[in-house]
Parts: structure tokens; C-alpha cells; sequence
């Protein structure tokens, strides 16, 4: 778990051009291989997880609607318990338009251990209205981060 940022930044930057060049594709292509990669995480259910939301927030700056690919883990103490989760970002913002505005909000889980296929979650959020409104746009700003939750 502590090299996933790394990882993650690494597949942003495989096969693209720049970040600055990045389009919401090859973002969600970048994290859904980083999502294929396992890593050694606890046995508990749902020790590892991937999150897709969006809507629109004002969390550090202007309001922006964002796009947010998240990889959480679990992170357990020496006796095996629950300790905190360590979340993996990959946020993208763009500025607020009409059309991002009439999106809502909403969110996904997909977890390794749940049973379900990753690309059957993948494809069924890429069938969704968001995909096609955000699919083509750049996004202004891309920021990959870590945090304990």
C-alpha cells in the first residue's frame, strides 16, 4: 500500500503524453489498471475497494465538479483489527457547466473481494450519462494525493 500513489502516477504517465494532456479517458483507463494490481491487504471483507463519484464541490477552493477515483484499503493493527483506511485519489476537476450541473451527484464501490468482475463495473459506469458528457472534456486540473480516513 505505500507505493500505490507511485503506482498510480505511473500508470497516468504510461503510454500518455503529459498530465497537462490527459483526457477523462485516459484518466478512468490509468486507474482501472491500477485497480487490476493487487496488493497484500488484510483478509477482512472489503479490504479493498475502488470508488468512482462525482458532483460538484467546494472541498479546497471554488466550487469545481469532480470526478473522483478512489482506491481504498484497510489497514489493520498488529492483532488483525481495524486500524484506518487509506484512500488513493485520482481527482479530476472541470469547470461547471450546464450540462455537468445537470449530473447530480453519485457514487460506485467495486471491492476485489465482493465476487463481481471489474470490468463488468467498469463498463456499466461507462454506460451511464456522466460518461457521455465527460468522456471527451479535459479535465482543468488533475491531482493524484493519499489519505487516512
Amino acid at each position: 500500500m505505500d507505493e500505490a500513489v507511485g503506482l498510480l502516477e505511473g500508470e497516468l504517465e504510461v503510454g500518455w503524453r503529459v498530465s497537462a494532456d490527459l483526457g477523462t479517458e485516459d484518466v478512468w483507463l490509468a486507474f482501472l489498471r491500477f485497480g487490476q494490481r493487487l496488493f497484500n491487504v488484510s483478509d477482512a471483507p472489503d479490504a479493498d475497494g475502488l470508488l468512482f463519484q462525482y458532483g460538484i464541490y467546494s472541498f479546497d477552493g471554488p466550487a469545481a465538479f469532480t470526478l473522483d477515483l478512489t482506491r481504498q484499503f484497510e489497514a489493520v493493527d498488529s492483532a488483525g483489527n481495524h486500524d484506518h483506511y487509506v484512500q488513493v485519489h485520482c481527482e479530476l476537476r472541470y469547470e461547471i457547466t450546464p450540462a455537468l450541473q445537470g449530473l447530480g451527484s453519485f457514487d460506485s464501490w467495486f471491492f476485489h473481494d465482493a465476487g463481481e468482475d471489474l470490468e463488468e463495473w467498469a463498463v456499466g459506469l461507462s454506460e451511464r450519462a456522466v460518461w457521455t458528457t465527460i468522456r471527451t472534456l479535459k479535465p482543468a486540473q488533475i491531482r493524484v494525493y493519499q489519505e487516512h480516513v
